[in-house]
């Protein structure tokens, strides 16, 4: 199913910038929740993603990530959840981070 489309005005709306996830940890009496600090250039953000089921927290440090940055923070079981990491999902159960191929500084925009 296609999604209903947007004009380049809306697209220029999102802000989507290059992190790197510093620290990665489960969040307690949660299945699937995973607290990340993401270095976005000139600011480091707490983002809270379902990942649990498909990457350890060791294996996402360091990773380069894109990030919604521009989302109103939501509060997840008690942590501020300052934007969105963009990941793929299969919809058989795979899930993948969406990373760069190349080495660009956090805080880099994605346009």
């Amino acid at each position: 199913m296609v999604e209903p489309e947007i004009n380049l005005e809306d697209f220029q709306k999102i802000d989507l910038r290059v992190g790197r996830i510093v620290q990665a940890e489960r969040v307690e009496d949660t299945r699937a929740l995973i607290r990340l600090l993401v270095d976005l250039g000139e600011e480091e953000r707490t983002l809270v993603a379902g990942l649990a089921p498909y990457y350890s927290p060791e294996e996402l440090v360091g990773k380069k990530i894109v990030v919604l940055v521009n989302l109103k923070p939501a509060n997840i079981r008690g942590i501020k959840s300052q934007g969105m990491l963009l990941a793929a999902d299969d919809g058989a159960g795979n899930v993948s981070l969406l990373t760069l191929d190349r080495d660009l500084t956090p805080g880099s925009k994605v346009r």
